[in-house]
């Protein structure tokens, strides 16, 4: 699934093309996906200008003239912006037809992707305004944290993955993030030390950011990989290397499950 930093960098890959641009026309192909129907989002949508792409944790927002459409991309959709002439790709789930003689592709091989429009003012019913802190909003520090750990039984790789608390983080920036602060997944949040928390507050925001940088890439390079090819792979340090060498000490990587999620660390560097 995208993740924070995938779904950065396809909103900066995409916002200097999007900006200002006209939606004319929009096709929904698959009935499940649009708020609050197909035929009715088309219609709030159409002929309305694009004003900005913002994130907000793993949604995207699309500021519109007259209201928010939002997108979640779930575990297989993708993004690409293409010429109008491009024909349909498979897994076509909605195409948005700009003013800018392009077309933006919305796929999804699973179709869990959802699409939704609120006007200005309209209760949001997506979920993102029930997400957490922004891991890069100056509200994450030592305290924050401290204050959500308190008395909590739960480990910490649960506390990360928990959007109402910090949006955005996933099961692969999660084990990235702890492996960082060197602290082990099943830790539980009451256990964490204010040292350990304070490297903890400082490791979000700089493994997420770096995963980013590490992201980077042009609107060709995007089209060219169908909006799902990421490159990140490289600069994993835990996630996906269970069994391996820890590229610190050479210690073999473990693998446990919590709430069943696959996490890997490292005996030795992570406490």
């Amino acid at each position: 699934m995208p993740e924070l930093p995938e779904v950065e960098t396809i909103r900066r890959v995409l916002l200097p093309y999007l900006k200002n641009a006209v939606i004319e026309n929009v096709r929904v192909d698959d009935a499940a996906i649009a708020y609050p129907s197909p035929a009715r989002f088309a219609e709030l949508v159409e002929g309305q200008r694009i004003k900005y792409l913002e994130r907000r944790g793993k949604f995207l927002r699309f500021v519109l003239e007259k209201g928010v459409m939002t997108l979640h991309l779930r575990m297989t959709g993708c993004l690409t912006l293409l010429p109008q002439g491009t024909p349909d790709p498979p897994h076509l789930r909605a195409v948005f037809f700009l003013s800018s003689g392009r077309r933006l592709n919305f796929e999804d091989v699973r179709r869990f992707g959802r699409l939704w429009f609120t006007h200005a003012g309209e209760a949001d019913v997506s979920g993102a305004e029930r997400l957490g802190i922004e891991p890069f909003d100056g509200a994450l520090t030592v305290d924050f944290l401290a204050e959500k750990c308190k008395n909590r039984k739960r480990t910490v790789k649960q506390l990360l993955l928990d959007q109402s608390v910090i949006a955005g983080i996933g099961n692969i920036y999660s084990d990235e993030i702890l492996f960082f602060a060197g602290i082990r997944p099943d830790r539980t949040c009451a256990s964490l030390e204010r040292e350990e928390l304070a490297r903890l507050a400082a490791a979000i925001p700089e493994r997420l950011e770096y995963f980013v940088e590490k992201n980077a890439l042009d609107l060709k390079e995007h089209n060219a990989g169908k909006g799902r090819e990421y490159r990140n792979t490289p600069f994993l340090q835990v996630y996906g290397r269970g069994g391996k060498k820890c590229v610190k000490c050479a210690e073999k990587l473990q693998r446990i499950v919590i709430c069943g999620r696959s996490s890997i660390f490292c005996p030795h560097c992570q406490k």
